[in-house]
């Protein structure tokens, strides 16, 4: 008589209901806050990100990160959006370009965050297209996400990200591939990148600029951590002669 072998198989028993321990997580580590209202879009992103790696629930995915350092910065890529553009509120940078033209001495310039790099480009270019030496400055952009640092480096963009820059630009400081701008080594050799934190004790160890561009990051963050931010911000300049370049939406 053949006997039947039954295999029982346990079901994984997942709990991703309470994502406000993600939520207070998330933002002790980067300072972003997520609203209530937010919370759906949270716990879906962060339920799909568990099951991908295999995590049953937010109190064990928690338990990983702490242990798990290279599972915390692919969250934090995962929760970090990075939507930007060339020459984006240019007159800013215009006035950046003043003061550099201005300044008798080589400028260092700091870019936080830089995103997928079209900001500290943007500088770039512009200082070059106001006739400013490339020898006369130099620009560090850093970002929490690692991903969008991988893309900076690579500095290639799509036509949307392009779309405010001239003609005259693109054939000076891109090559086109496709529908791809790919930017010149000239531009890119500016240009440096890391990946920091700057509520992280050792993004002090960048040392300090002439000039710091922080712009549509402070928006992500409740009163208090703007504040800390802007101090943390203002603390990297040489001099208090020139303010923080923020975005015109981030310290209100």
């Amino acid at each position: 008589k053949k006997e039947e072998i039954v295999e029982v198989v346990s079901q994984k028993v997942e709990e991703f209901d309470d994502v406000a321990l993600v939520a207070e997580y998330f933002q002790k580590e980067t300072g972003i806050i997520t609203y209530e209202r937010q919370y759906s879009i949270l716990q879906n992103k962060v339920a799909f990100f568990c099951r991908q790696n295999g995590i049953s629930s937010f109190v064990k995915l928690l338990d990983e990160l702490d242990r798990n350092i290279n599972l915390k910065q692919e969250l934090i890529d995962t929760l970090t959006t990075n939507e930007t553009f060339f020459y984006r509120e240019f007159k800013q940078i215009e006035s950046l370009v003043e003061l550099v033209k201005k300044s008798d001495f080589d400028v260092s310039i700091l870019c936080a965050p830089s995103s997928t790099g079209e900001e500290p480009y943007s500088i770039a270019i512009a200082l070059l297209e106001a006739g400013v030496s490339s020898k006369k400055f130099s620009i560090v952009g850093i970002d929490i996400n690692a991903d969008a640092i991988k893309k900076a480096k690579i500095a290639t963009y799509g036509e949307r990200n392009i779309r405010n820059l001239s003609q005259s630009i693109l054939n000076k400081y891109f090559t086109k591939d496709g529908n791809k701008y790919i930017i010149n080594e000239s531009v890119k050799s500016l240009v440096s990148f890391r990946i920091e934190n700057i509520f992280d004790n050792s993004f002090k160890n960048l040392g300090k600029f002439d000039f710091v561009f922080s712009r549509n990051m402070l928006i992500y963050f409740d009163k208090e951590t703007k504040l800390k931010a802007k101090e943390i911000l203002e603390s990297m300049r040489k001099t208090d002669e020139h303010g923080v370049f923020f975005g015109h939406a981030d310290l209100y």
